[in-house]
C-alpha cells in the first residue's frame, strides 16, 4: 500500500483507485476536474475505472459481487437484490419501497431484501440515504474470497472498546454510545426514534448541511423546515416556528459542511427556553470531533461520522449516537436505542475501528493544526478570494462548545478569483489525495459542490454555497511541505 502523505494519489493515472489503495478504501481518486464532473453526468469511460467509492454512493467491488450471488440464489426472473448487515435493514429497505419480500440469508448471517428491477433505484436511494450498509470486509467474507480471523469474541471486545473510547472522551456511559456501520445510518436511528416518540411532527434543519442529512429528514417521517441561517433575522423564524408547531427535533453540525459555520448555541438555548422548552437538539461533530468539542453542552443527542477523523485510515464505515445523560429524554431514548439499534459493527470492521482509532486524539490535533495553517495562508493569498474555517466563521457557536485548548477540526474549504478559468487547473495541478471523504490522515480534496449537488447547483448558490467550491480535509502530512504543494497548485493558475 502506498504511502499517501509523500505519495498522494493525485495524477490522471490515478482515476478510480480506491483510497486508500486497496479493496477496503472508502474513497476513489477523481484526479481530475473532469473526471468529476464525467462521474456526475455518468460517463461509463470514467465510472468504469473505479476500482472502489464511497460505499453508500459507489459500491465497492465485493459488495457488488455480493448482491449479484445472492441474485443467483434468492431472485426470480426479474428481481433484483441488496444485502444488508441484518434482516431488520432489509425489511426497512422494502417498507421504504414499499414492494418485495425479506430472506435471511442464513449462511452468511446478512439480509436480503428481494424486488422487482424497477424498484432498484428506489432500494438503492434506501441504501444510500439510511446508510445502513454491508460493509467490505463483510461482503468479502461472505464470499469466502477472504476469510476472518477476528472471533466473534474479538469482535465484542473491540466493540466495548470502542464505546468505552467514545464514552471517555464525551463525558458520558459506555451504555450511552450506539454504534452503527456508518454516519448515516446513526442519523437515520436518531430520526427513527424521534419520528417513533413525536408522531406526526416535522423536523428542523439549521444551517446548510452535509447534503444527505437534509434529503433524510425531507423523505421520512412527516417532512422537514430548512433553514439555511443565511440572514440574522431566521433566528428569529425559528422562534416563531417554536412557538406555532411542536417539532420532533432540531438537526445542527458543529461545525457545519462545507462552510464551517456554527449555529449560535447560546441563542439557540433562549430560544428553546423560552418558546418549546421539551424540543430535542441534535448536533453532529463529524468535522470538529469529541476531541476538540463538548457538544453534549449543547445537545441532547451527538451523532458522528467514525469512518472520518476517529478512523483516519479510511478503511472502514462506521458511525455513533452518543445521549447526554443529563438530557429530559435520556430515558425514552436509552430505552428506544436498546430496543432498535444496531448495538454492534460486524466483527471486523470493530476490530479495524478499535485499532485505527487509539491514536484519535493525537491524529485529531495535528490534522487541525495542518488545517488552520493552510486556511491562513490560502487566506492571504492574492489568487485566492474566500476562505472558509471554524476558527473565523464558527463563531459564537464554535466558541461555546469547543473544549479548553480545542481545536477547529481537519476540514476547510475555499475558492479562488476567476473560479470558472482558475478553479480546474488548481484541482488538476494539486499534489494531494483528491476524492470524497474527509478526516484521513492524508490531505484530500475535492470540488465538494459538484459532487454532492450537481444536480442543484442554483440552490446550492442561492444558500451560499459556490459551485466552484473546493473542501480540504488536511492529513497529517508536514505543514510546511503541504503548504508548498498548494503554492505549487496556485503558481499555474
Amino acid at each position: 500500500m502506498s504511502d499517501l502523505l509523500k505519495h498522494p494519489l493525485c495524477n490522471a493515472e490515478d482515476l478510480g483507485k480506491a483510497i486508500p489503495d486497496h479493496e477496503l478504501g472508502v474513497s476513489v481518486c477523481l484526479p481530475l476536474w473532469k473526471h468529476v464532473i464525467g462521474y456526475e453526468e455518468g460517463d461509463q469511460e470514467i465510472v468504469s475505472k473505479f476500482k472502489s467509492g464511497y460505499p453508500r454512493f459507489c459500491c465497492p467491488p465485493a459488495i457488488t459481487r455480493l448482491f449479484e450471488a445472492a441474485e443467483k440464489e434468492f431472485a426470480a426472473a426479474g428481481e433484483r437484490c441488496l444485502v444488508f448487515p441484518r434482516v431488520v435493514h432489509a425489511e426497512r429497505c422494502v417498507q421504504f419501497i414499499k414492494t418485495g419480500r425479506v430472506v435471511e440469508w442464513t449462511a452468511h448471517q446478512l439480509g436480503v431484501a428481494v424486488f422487482p428491477a424497477d424498484s432498484y433505484v428506489n432500494a438503492r436511494k434506501f441504501w444510500r440515504f439510511c446508510g445502513e450498509c454491508v460493509s467490505t470486509r463483510q461482503a468479502c467474507e461472505a464470499l469466502g474470497s477472504k476469510s476472518s480471523s477476528v472471533t466473534e469474541a474479538e469482535g465484542k471486545a473491540a466493540n466495548l472498546t470502542i464505546k468505552q473510547r467514545i464514552a471517555q472522551l464525551a463525558g458520558q456511559q459506555p451504555e450511552d454510545v450506539f454504534l452503527f456501520p456508518s454516519g448515516m445510518a446513526a442519523n437515520f436511528a436518531v430520526h427513527r426514534m424521534l419520528t417513533h416518540l413525536f408522531p406526526g411532527r416535522k423536523t428542523a434543519q439549521l444551517d446548510f448541511p452535509y447534503v444527505d442529512v437534509l434529503k433524510l429528514q425531507q423523505l421520512f417521517g412527516s417532512g422537514a423546515h430548512f433553514l439555511p441561517l443565511i440572514k440574522d433575522s431566521e433566528y428569529d423564524d425559528l422562534r416563531d416556528l417554536l412557538q406555532r408547531e411542536p417539532l420532533a427535533g432540531i438537526f445542527c453540525e458543529a461545525p457545519s459542511n462545507p462552510l464551517l459555520r456554527c449555529v449560535d448555541f447560546e441563542r439557540l438555548l433562549t430560544i428553546r427556553a423560552s418558546a418549546q422548552p421539551g424540543v430535542p437538539i441534535i448536533v453532529d461533530d463529524t468535522i470538529s470531533t469529541v476531541a476538540h468539542v463538548n457538544a453534549h453542552r449543547v445537545a441532547d443527542v451527538v451523532t458522528t461520522s467514525l469512518t472520518k477523523s476517529f478512523s483516519g485510515v479510511g478503511d472502514v464505515l462506521a458511525g455513533s449516537v452518543v445521549l447526554n445523560r443529563k438530557s429530559p429524554h435520556h430515558a425514552a431514548f436509552s430505552a428506544f436505542l436498546t430496543a432498535h439499534a444496531d448495538h454492534e459493527l460486524w466483527r471486523g470492521d470493530a476490530v479495524a475501528l478499535e485499532l485505527n482509532s487509539r491514536d484519535f486524539a493525537q491524529r485529531a490535533a495535528t490534522m487541525s493544526r495542518n488545517a488552520k495553517a493552510l486556511a491562513e495562508h490560502l487566506r492571504s493569498h492574492p489568487k485566492v478570494d474566500r476562505v472558509w474555517h471554524a476558527a473565523n466563521e464558527g463563531g459564537r457557536g464554535y466558541e461555546f462548545i469547543r473544549r479548553e485548548n480545542g481545536g477547529h477540526g481537519c476540514l476547510f474549504s475555499f475558492t479562488l478569483k476567476n473560479p470558472e478559468q482558475t478553479s480546474p487547473k488548481f484541482y488538476d495541478a494539486l499534489r494531494v489525495c483528491k476524492g470524497p471523504s474527509l478526516g484521513t490522515n492524508f490531505t484530500l480534496a475535492c470540488p465538494y459542490t459538484l459532487l454532492a449537488h450537481f444536480d442543484e447547483l442554483d440552490w446550492t448558490e442561492s444558500c451560499g454555497v459556490s459551485r466552484w467550491l473546493i473542501r480540504v480535509s488536511a492529513g497529517l502530512e508536514d505543514t510546511a511541505n503541504l503548504i508548498a504543494r498548494f503554492d505549487e497548485a496556485l503558481a499555474v493558475v
